[in-house]
């Protein structure tokens, strides 16, 4: 038996959290089994990996060194939560994977798209997800919602500019495989979006299935 792998993507403020829950709800209510885990994190070593990403420091982070961190943490994951829960047959639903890594280390930090991909391929291997739903937003829309939760970390701290190649990295993405993403209106309220969702969330999984 194999599970469905769920990633939900977008940038600072677009409710993924917030709707990774409905949607984990919505498939508890029809008896699914669901694993609910984010990155960087998801394990107690990759949450120690997570700290040391957004804590805001003195000393910059070296790109590379973010790049490699994020992937060290994400081969924990996939090791202790991810595969385990596939194998069992759960619904994985995941706040950023590495489309993540592609928007904010490739689109933000300009890293090349075939560096990150060479370390999609060494950290997963074959393991991709389903289905990745992006939250888009504006830009600052994103940001003041970002600034009204409290301290900015680390990210949250960059310019705007940073935030736009960000964004545009997520469409362009889902633009080139739309099979594998939805775009999902995350300027819209929360209760629409959920309703969206909610009326979305079967043809989702058949897909997926298939």
């Amino acid at each position: 038996m194999s599970g469905l792998f769920i990633t939900l993507e977008g940038p600072e403020g677009a409710g993924k959290s917030t709707n990774r829950d409905y949607i984990a709800a919505r498939l508890r209510d029809a008896g699914k089994d669901v694993q609910l885990t984010r990155e960087p994190g998801g394990t107690p070593l990759a949450e120690r990996i997570r700290e040391l990403l957004l804590a805001p420091s003195e000393e910059p982070m070296a790109v590379d060194t973010e790049l490699l961190l994020m992937f060290a943490a994400r081969a924990q994951h996939i090791e202790q939560v991810i595969r385990p829960a596939l194998a069992r047959g759960a619904v994985v639903l995941c706040d950023r994977f590495t489309d993540a890594t592609y928007a904010y280390q490739g689109g933000g930090r300009g890293v090349p798209t075939e560096r990150i991909a060479q370390l999609e391929a060494f950290v997963q291997g074959g393991l991709r997800p389903d289905l990745t739903l992006v939250f888009d937003l504006p830009v600052e829309v994103g940001l003041a919602r970002a600034a009204a939760r409290g301290r900015l970390d680390r990210f949250e701290q960059e310019a705007r500019s940073f935030f736009e190649a960000v964004r545009q990295a997520y469409l362009a993405r889902a633009a080139a495989d739309p099979l594998r993403y939805q775009v999902i209106d995350a300027s819209l309220p929360l209760a629409e979006v959920q309703a969206r969702l909610h009326d979305s969330l079967p043809h989702w999984l058949e897909r997926a299935r298939g």
